[in-house]
């Protein structure tokens, strides 16, 4: 009987308090409660295009801003990822896609190596989306790149609307997270030839 590939991961400091719960088995899943709008669409979207089953239950200092929730739900649900790969015995562990929305194309390159490096090429057109800072994204994405332990690509052809390029990408890194942790019967152990990620 093959074992659930999920992890449940809970994260509470002064400024939030995070729980988030995540199977890469699913079938997209999702109750996303974070107190900041914009995220939860966006996650809502890894969710559903990844079919991953995702709960998100996060609050944390907003009335100063955005940034140490958002950045420590990246950091939660790196680890989360990290964890419910387990020894990523049998994984894809690379992953690519280009995802259209409209004017906008993005793609999303994912290495589950174990090596945490971030490549960021977005430019945005407008900082802001009803209050929320679009920039925090980069900062979202670093910590999920260190605490999963893998490397990302992320980088924008074109877009003119803000809000189409950042759901262009969490599509594009859904699909991609998909194909890297997928199980592919060729592989024997893990995709290295070190032996290990």
């Amino acid at each position: 009987m093959k074992t659930a590939r999920r992890a449940t991961i809970e994260r509470n400091t002064t400024e939030s308090r995070i729980k988030i719960g995540l199977t890469l088995d699913g079938t997209g899943k999702r109750q996303v409660s974070t107190t900041i709008p914009f995220l939860d669409h966006m996650l809502d979207l890894l969710a559903k295009h990844g079919f991953f089953d995702l709960t998100v239950k996060a609050s944390g200092d907003t009335h100063i801003d955005d940034h140490h929730t958002v950045e420590d739900i990246g950091i939660v649900l790196g680890e989360a990822l990290k964890k419910a790969l387990g020894k990523k015995e049998g994984i894809r562990r690379f992953g690519t896609a280009w995802v259209p929305l409209d004017e906008t194309l993005a793609q999303v390159t994912v290495d589950l190596s174990g090596r945490p490096y971030l490549v960021y090429n977005v430019k945005l057109p407008h900082r802001r989306i009803k209050g929320f800072d679009l920039y925090l994204f980069e900062d979202f994405f670093q910590a999920l790149t260190t605490h999963a332990a893998m490397n990302l690509h992320v980088n924008v052809a074109y877009g003119r609307n803000p809000h189409h390029v950042m759901e262009s990408i969490f599509k594009a890194l859904a699909k991609a997270l998909d194909q890297a942790v997928a199980i592919d019967a060729r592989v024997k152990g893990v995709l290295s030839t070190k032996g290990s990620l």
